[in-house]
């Protein structure tokens, strides 16, 4: 008699009692690829390695096995290797992002290129350590790559279920890529030139799509989900995504739920967020000369910093921002209640994942 898999309740609970399991995965991934490196580059693999095991949330990997839930029914065990090639996939992206924005710090440690500047300046070896931290950065991110491929061509399942996760992987690369190209661009150009079309943009195809779609639909693949499912899923994931950004947007500015916030990192990066760009248009011509001062400014005055962001209160702007959240999370929660592909048992571990991608403080 033909045995039948049991189909299990799961919450987001359920899913973070995989961590453990995920965290070995990514340490069986690190040891195999020390292994398999030259004994002189051992000492690089070992940096990527503590950079990743540094922690995080798990989120995109949480999703992967979400995703394959939603699809099979079952406990998502079998996908726990297509998850850490989440993780794989966003070191690669973090070390990369750090490069570019010329981060000091990342997850309670410095960021890889500093990092390696740092040993390099001690080391006492010749030609510039800033210059060194950033070259073999690039090169250590770029060795995530065949980590997050490994990983999904490493997942149990049918070779055409993982033909199409690694499809969805290129098809998530690929449209990360333009997103932080438009991001980069965004960050030439004058505030009043950037519309709001163009910040959204960053964020569906930066955010959204790696932080909630991809990994939704590369768990469903795996589980062998069908086209009209996948569809239904970017649609409620690309909303909740750049809702979530938003709501990201809203935090590194110094805001909260209650008060302002600890820190206000994008003004001082001059990131053109759309409180910014929707500040500087609504604003008047002192408004927008409070916040040129200190857009950019990495030592701008603490009192400069509250000075803008009142700017940003006064002109609604703040508010806008709330109400394009609420916005976007309702269309969601709209899409998801009225699909027929999305089965039942996924909506309320769907909309749980919502709650926790737009209704947080940090």
């Amino acid at each position: 008699m033909m045995s039948v898999k049991r189909q299990v309740a799961v919450n987001l609970a359920a899913l973070y009692r995989y961590l453990p399991s995920l965290e070995t995965a990514l340490r069986k991934d690190y040891a195999g690829a020390r292994r398999d490196a030259p004994p002189s580059l051992r000492a690089f693999v070992d940096v990527n390695r503590e950079f990743t095991l540094r922690g995080g949330k798990r989120f995109r990997a949480i999703l992967v096995l979400a995703g394959y839930h939603i699809t099979t029914g079952r406990a998502p065990r079998a996908a726990i290797r297509a998850a850490a090639a989440m993780e794989h996939f966003q070191s690669w992206m973090l070390i990369h992002d750090d490069i570019i924005d010329h981060a000091e710090e990342r997850r309670g440690g410095p960021a890889v290129h500093r990092l390696l500047a740092r040993d390099h300046r001690s080391s006492g070896r010749g030609g510039s350590s800033d210059d060194y931290g950033v070259g073999v950065g690039i090169t250590l991110g770029d060795l995530e790559e065949p980590l997050t491929v490994e990983a999904i061509l490493g997942t149990p399942g049918t070779p055409a279920a993982r033909l199409a996760a690694l499809a969805e992987y290129s098809r998530m690369t690929r449209l990360t890529a333009y997103g932080q190209m438009l991001d980069i661009r965004n960050g030439t150009l004058p505030p009043g030139e950037v519309r709001e079309r163009d910040v959204l943009d960053v964020h569906r195809l930066k955010s959204a799509i790696y932080t909630v779609v991809s990994p939704l639909r590369i768990g469903s693949l795996l589980g062998g989900a069908r086209p009209a499912r996948l569809s239904d899923l970017e649609s409620v994931g690309t909303d909740l995504g750049v809702a979530f950004q938003l709501r990201d947007d809203v935090l590194g500015t110094g805001f909260d739920s209650d008060e302002s916030g600890k820190s206000a990192n994008d003004l001082i990066e001059g990131k053109r967020t759309l409180l910014v760009i929707r500040a500087w248009q609504k604003g008047t011509n002192e408004d927008r000369s409070r916040l040129e001062r200190v857009l950019g400014h990495a030592q701008a005055a603490p009192e400069d910093i509250e000075r803008a962001r009142d700017v940003i209160r006064s002109t609604g702007s703040l508010a806008y921002s709330e109400e394009k959240i609420s916005e976007l999370t309702r269309r969601a929660y709209h899409r998801l209640d009225s699909s027929r592909q999305i089965p039942a048992r996924g909506k309320p571990l769907l909309r749980e994942i919502g709650e926790r991608l737009v209704r947080r403080s940090a």
